[in-house]
């Protein structure tokens, strides 16, 4: 299709057709992860939802990384669950809103290009931390409520929904890219399951999706001393580890898509939308590697498909909710399983015996502090500390001391 030029950067081409059908491939897979986030920070599925909207239109206009995606991200909700089940969700927009400040001044103060100093062993442990865990969290949709596993026809029916949505994934490129294979496969697997009537999980049995517009509301909260003690240390937490998500994502995309953002710009732009979020009902959040991977794989490389997510979600949500509630969970978690192999770094296993075991040991450790404790935050801050001490071990072996005395016997 021919390419016209960039609607916001006109030193930049985009292809309209790729970029507006990634952005509804993107916006169908931003549903349940929206709503599983919010449900683990204790919140209506709709403050998810909110919030991805937000998320995604503001970071997708004024971002410094055309095709990133931004959304309610379970690294947020982690952290606000004690504090929206100890104060309510008043206290959560609140701190939401102050995170999006803190923000602001990290870009503002250029702390943004601070991650280029994040060794690449620690990059690579991150990266694999992540797709082991968008993996993981799959899994679950493989068991009933109570936990344990579907069975009989039940499983046997979402499994080959799931291997057909990974099958047409990855065949479909290899005939044709005239549209996003993602897309293809949801479409298809959704299809078959009206067609047939087949009895499988879909997203209106994780919750409702059906609202209105984001409504804009100032948090209740008491102007005192003693809420800004509350929501600090929550706030705090949540500008670092969504500025390191972010950032970090932001590297990755660079480095597929082999071009350079901007990380001081996507850093204001990850404050305002948050601050934007918490006053219009939305949970906050960060850059998405699962949904960015998703976009730059379909060949979406502008603003624009953003844009189209974030405004197709927020149709989903106000016009299309009964429809939408139907799409298969089988074709989403195929989706992905597809996403987190595709992000897994498996060129750093094949290197394992030529890097040095310095680096060996900091990847495996950055992966596993990821993996089991799922703070980004800390598993980047543990592997910069020891690639440090690394560093510093290395060298300090290379400093020789000689002794010497000269004539009148001083050394």
């Amino acid at each position: 299709m021919k390419k016209y030029l960039n609607l916001f950067d006109f030193s930049q081409e985009v292809n309209y057709r790729t970029e507006i059908l990634s952005g509804l491939t993107v916006a169908l897979a931003l549903v349940p992860e929206a709503i599983a986030f919010a449900l683990i920070a204790g919140l209506s599925p709709l403050t998810g939802l909110y919030a991805a909207f937000v998320m995604g239109l503001v970071t997708s206009v004024l971002g410094g990384r055309p095709g990133m995606i931004s959304g309610a991200t379970g690294a947020v909700a982690v952290v606000i669950v004690s504090l929206a089940q100890q104060h309510g969700v008043e206290y959560v927009f609140a701190a939401v809103v102050l995170a999006g400040v803190l923000q602001v001044l990290a870009g503002m103060l250029r702390l943004g290009k601070l991650m280029r100093l994040v060794p690449h062993p620690v990059i690579f442990g991150f990266v694999n931390g992540l797709a082991i865990i968008i993996f993981l969290s799959q899994m679950d949709q493989f068991k009933n409520a109570d936990g344990s596993w579907l069975s009989g026809t039940t499983m046997l029916f979402f499994s080959g929904l799931v291997l057909l949505t990974m099958l047409v994934i990855w065949g479909l490129p290899k005939i044709s890219k005239a549209v996003p294979a993602s897309l293809v496969a949801i479409l298809l697997v959704f299809g078959l399951v009206l067609a047939f009537g087949i009895d499988t999980r879909t997203i209106g049995d994780i919750a409702s999706i059906k609202g209105g517009f984001p409504p804009f509301h100032i948090p209740e909260v008491p102007i005192s001393f003693e809420t800004l003690q509350i929501i600090f240390p929550y706030a705090a937490i949540v500008a670092g580890v969504g500025l390191i998500e972010s950032l970090l994502t932001l590297n990755i995309i660079d480095e597929i898509t082999e071009t350079r953002g901007r990380g001081n710009k996507e850093a204001v732009a990850q404050g305002t939308a948050n601050i934007l979020s918490g006053i219009f009902s939305g949970m906050g959040g960060c850059a998405m590697i699962g949904q960015s991977l998703i976009n730059t794989s379909n060949g979406a490389r502008a603003r624009l498909s953003g844009i189209v997510a974030a405004l197709m979600l927020l149709a989903f949500i106000m016009f299309g909710a009964d429809l939408i509630e139907k799409v298969p969970m089988a074709a989403l978690t195929g989706l992905m399983i597809m996403v987190a192999l595709g992000t897994f770094e498996w060129a750093s296993l094949r290197t394992f015996r030529r890097m040095p075991k310095s680096d060996v040991l900091v990847m495996v450790l950055v992966t596993l502090v990821t993996v089991f404790l799922h703070n980004l935050a800390l598993a980047v801050l543990v592997g910069v500390i020891i690639a440090a001490l690394v560093f510093a071990w290395d060298n300090a072996k290379r400093i020789r001391a000689r002794k010497h005395i000269d004539e009148d016997g001083v050394k």
